[in-house]
């Protein structure tokens, strides 16, 4: 059955459909399991006898054993096909989330959490590697969104609810929920996710397939999307998870319940978007202008944030020592929608190869995402630290736009 065309049955489609809702329950646990600590750290840090800042440096362990995850999966997808391999990553979370939950001190949590940086590192790739070998591209447009705004409703399990449970159960119980969810997604997968050869199998070692992955990702041929890649996801997740609730605290003045409500906002963008933005492909197409025109309002949003601190020009401009929380909101609102024309990387690049390279290339562009948040973030720091909080705005407004120039660049034959 040739992969473009296995959409056309109706059956088949419904069939595939399950099949990707189950795999995008995985992506939202793979969210939901990544913020743990972020919600519970001061409570998990006094249980270990530690400082919370030690241990917010240890669970950065999770995001790189992610990163470094991207190569192998992306090549065991192709050479073994979608389903052993998301199987396997699921009973790998189950495992580390019990190993998170069970731990003693900061070196056994380490451990948990590098088990889990690995285990989740698929769970987007799995869902997008399936809907992309077996969809059109219209389709696969649509889908893309549908998936990682299935994904980002673990960010609003990881807030209130999360909270909920940390304060009346303790942290451990977030981690012992996470694993019966890992169960019962396994179970899911297991039923309904099809059995399916990998189209055109590679047969050559495993470390030429992983090879294979760094190669398409500079190939010049991604090259532009890998340069957008490096800065789209770094922009919302940097925003969202570490410089969003200083800002409207620091700034803005708001408390930390008032700030987490406007970020809740945020974070419902984030859920809507792709889907908006996947139902836009469908109907309008032109991917490339798209991408560009949203990810350009996202560098203008940013902007006009940055000067509405005090003293800045739009505060000037209305007469205001600063400007209020109201126009952070909807900034925050539009920046979510702009940034979530991210799955429309997704379906240029499943154009651009064929289908034995398929999972290969789609990690190598998940591999750039969360390298990109990592140095963003890091690089983030040293900006607040000498320039201040707008200057990271400001910061964070030309990396994405030089990323969306070069895009533009490398791009503009396509």
């Amino acid at each position: 059955m040739d992969g473009a065309k296995a959409d056309d049955t109706s059956g088949n489609f419904r069939a595939l459909v399950f099949a990707l809702l189950a795999l995008a329950c995985g992506h939202m646990l793979s969210t939901l399991l990544r913020t743990i600590p972020a919600i519970s750290l001061d409570v998990m840090a006094a249980d270990f006898g530690t400082s919370p800042q030690k241990l917010a440096s240890l669970t950065s362990i999770y995001h790189f054993a992610f990163a470094a995850s991207q190569i192998p999966v992306g090549a065991a997808m192709d050479r073994l096909g979608v389903r052993p391999v998301s199987l396997s990553l699921l009973m790998g979370t189950v495992v580390g989330a019990l190993a998170s939950g069970l731990a003693t001190g900061p070196e056994s949590f380490l451990f948990g959490q590098f088990l889990l940086g690995v285990a989740t590192s698929g769970m987007l790739m799995c869902p997008m590697t399936l809907a992309a070998k077996n969809m059109s591209a219209t389709r696969f447009g649509l889908w893309s969104g549908v998936i990682l705004s299935i994904g980002n409703i673990g960010m609003l399990l990881s807030s209130s609810p999360l909270a909920f449970v940390v304060d009346h159960w303790g942290w451990r119980a977030g981690f012992w929920i996470s694993a019966g969810f890992g169960v019962v997604v396994a179970l899911a997968v297991f039923a309904l996710v099809p059995r399916q050869q990998a189209a055109h199998a590679d047969r050559s070692s495993p470390l030429t397939q992983m090879t294979e992955v760094i190669r398409l990702g500079l190939s010049r041929q991604l090259r532009g999307l890998i340069a957008v890649a490096l800065v789209s996801l770094a922009a919302s997740l940097v925003l969202r998870g570490l410089w969003g609730g200083p800002w409207l605290m620091e700034i803005k003045g708001l408390s930390r319940i008032e700030a987490g409500n406007e970020l809740g906002l945020f974070t419902l963008a984030l859920i809507v978007g792709p889907l908006l933005i996947g139902i836009l492909d469908r109907n309008v197409g032109h991917r490339r202008e798209v991408l560009a025109v949203a990810h350009l309002v996202a560098v203008l949003t940013l902007v006009l944030m940055a000067a509405g601190a005090p003293h800045f020009p739009v505060s000037d401009l209305f007469g205001v020592a600063v400007m209020p929380a109201q126009y952070d909101a909807v900034l925050f609102v539009l920046i979510g929608i702009a940034v979530s024309a991210q799955p429309l990387l997704y379906g240029m690049t499943r154009q651009m190869v064929d289908a034995q390279n398929t999972g290969k290339a789609l990690s190598a562009i998940n591999l750039a995402f969360f390298l990109g948040a990592a140095l963003m973030q890091s690089s983030t720091g040293v900006v607040a630290a000498v320039y201040g909080l707008p200057a990271v705005l400001l910061y964070m407004a030309a990396t994405l736009f030089i990323g969306t120039v070069i895009f533009l660049i490398y791009t503009r034959s396509s």
